[in-house]
C-alpha cells in the first residue's frame, strides 16, 4: 500500500513539476535568455530581400523547401490569393525585416487559401545561421519595433504548419 502511494504522489509530483515548467516559459515559446537578448537587440532594418545576408536567404529557401527563394520585395505583386493570376510571382512577400550582429528577424505573408503572415528569427554569424523560432503574426504589424513588440508580447503564435 504505501509503495502504490508513494508511486502516485511521485506521479502527481512529476506532473505538477511539468507544469510549473510550462508556466514559466515564455507564452512566445523563446527562452528566457532569447527574450532577454531580443529585447537589448538593435536591429538594423532591411527593405528589400537582397539586403538579407545571404545565409538568412539561404535558410529561408530551406525553410520553403523551394528550388529558389520564392518571396516577393515588400509592395511588390505575389500570388496573394489561391487563384493563380500568374505562376511566375512568388506564394511570398516580405512585409519587413531587420539584422542584428547576431540575429535576423524577417516577417512575410504567404498567400493562397489562407493568406497568412509569419515571423522568423534567425541566429546569424558569417560563419553559420540557423532558424531559431518563428510563428504565425498578426496583419497589423508594420515595423521592425512592432514585430519584436509582437514577439516579446505573445502575439506571434507557434508553432507555424507551413512556411
Amino acid at each position: 500500500m504505501r509503495r502504490t502511494q508513494l508511486l502516485c504522489l511521485l506521479g502527481v509530483t512529476l506532473c505538477l513539476a511539468g507544469a510549473a515548467r510550462k508556466q514559466t516559459a515564455s507564452s512566445t515559446g523563446l527562452t528566457a535568455a532569447q527574450r532577454a537578448h531580443l529585447k537589448d537587440e538593435r536591429f538594423q532594418i532591411v527593405t528589400s530581400v537582397r539586403g538579407l545576408p545571404l545565409g538568412v536567404r539561404e535558410a529561408l529557401q530551406a525553410l520553403f523547401g523551394s528550388g529558389a527563394l520564392d518571396i516577393a520585395e515588400p509592395g511588390a505583386e505575389f500570388q496573394a490569393t489561391d487563384v493563380i493570376v500568374n505562376s511566375s510571382l512568388p506564394s511570398r512577400r516580405l512585409v519587413t525585416a531587420g539584422c542584428s550582429s547576431d540575429h535576423c528577424v524577417v516577417h512575410y505573408e504567404r498567400g493562397g487559401i489562407a493568406h497568412t503572415r509569419y515571423v522568423t528569427l534567425f541566429h546569424w554569424t558569417p560563419a553559420a545561421t540557423r532558424f531559431e523560432w518563428g510563428g504565425t503574426a498578426p496583419r497589423s504589424l508594420a515595423t521592425i519595433a512592432d514585430v519584436r513588440n509582437a514577439i516579446l508580447g505573445g502575439d506571434i503564435k507557434t508553432p507555424a504548419t507551413a512556411w
